[in-house]
């Protein structure tokens, strides 16, 4: 397999937090990649020109198999690049059941916070872009409540951060012992986040000793090396390559799959929070507990296979 098929391309810009997690996690296995700049708010034409409408940050490219949503990058980067492991304990499926929590409530929570102490401060733009995305269709008095509860809020990252601080109270360099995981990748970047655009952020995180001394251990472990290359070279990567071949079948016993998806079928699938997001459309290719797998083709890109975790996103059978 030649270099450009293996070659990782991360869809991102320098401000996302879920990016920074992906750019830690590629730091973490030492990864060489390409790095593409995209737009902060839509419209996001040439993106959503890979991925079929998904809009989030960031997506990782390889070849033609586009990666949506920061899970299934880590599942693909693990699975293409084993070693080092994202998983250096034998926890690994706890450690994929805590990431649930950190992508989730902890997320929103940091964003409600950022975004809630920078309401008045945030381009109209921004704030209709991410406020819609975040807090739904009423996301204007989702904003103003989260700036009015700052306090309340503020005082629900204090446990989660505490029991960080605690889990590093032995001097361990990382949160499972001295190799970092994909977990302190998840963790860091919710810091990560806080710290740089809460203005109250610093002061806030000063009081975690140990939590601001393993920060500094994530920061050294870098990003990787990372090269920028334009979103049009990264259509004609994916329009001069094949996707990956993939076993056009359910991994596990049907029976079990109360979606009563069929492979070949047309589908749509779309994050299962109202984002305002438009819905990604493909055959059915792979389905499994983990993973759902489409086939989309572009009359510019020709074929592709875009990827998508199977917990928290909607699948609608057309």
């Amino acid at each position: 397999m030649s270099d450009s098929q293996t070659q990782v391309i991360l869809h991102n810009y320098p401000q996302s937090p879920v990016a920074e997690k992906i750019r830690v996690a590629v730091g973490i296995k030492n990864l060489n990649w390409f790095s593409v700049q995209i737009p902060r708010i839509l419209p996001k034409p040439l993106l959503v020109k890979l991925t079929g409408g998904y809009r989030r940050t960031p997506v990782m490219q390889i070849g033609s198999d586009i990666y949506c949503d920061s899970h299934c990058i880590i599942t693909e980067l693990e699975r293409r690049f084993p070693d080092p492991t994202f998983y250096p304990t034998a926890d690994a499926g706890l450690i994929k059941c805590l990431s649930r929590w950190t992508d989730t409530y902890l997320f929103d929570l940091a964003t409600q916070i950022v975004l809630g102490s920078a309401i008045d401060d945030l381009p109209p733009d921004f704030a209709a872009d991410r406020g819609r995305l975040y807090f739904g269709d009423e996301w204007e008095e989702g904003m103003r409540a989260a700036n009015n509860n700052l306090p309340h809020l503020s005082s629900q990252m204090r446990g989660p951060l505490s029991w960080i601080n605690d889990q590093l109270a032995d001097g361990r360099k990382f949160l499972l012992g001295s190799a970092p995981g994909a977990i302190d990748a998840q963790f860091f970047c919710i810091v990560w986040f806080l710290r740089g655009r809460w203005n109250q952020g610093p002061v806030f995180l000063s009081q975690y000793p140990e939590l601001n001394r393993w920060e500094q251990n994530i920061i050294e472990v870098g990003h990787g090396s990372s090269s920028e290359l334009q979103a049009e070279e990264a259509i004609k990567i994916a329009a001069n390559h094949k996707p990956i071949e993939i076993e056009t079948s359910f991994s596990e016993d049907k029976a079990h799959d109360l979606e009563d998806l069929k492979i070949g079928s047309e589908i749509s699938i779309i994050p299962d929070v109202d984002g305002g997001e438009i819905p990604v459309t493909g055959k059915l290719l792979y389905a499994s507990s983990t993973k759902i797998s489409l086939h989309k083709y572009d009359k510019e890109i020709g074929d592709s296979h875009i990827h998508f975790p199977r917990t928290g996103y909607s699948i609608q059978k057309l």
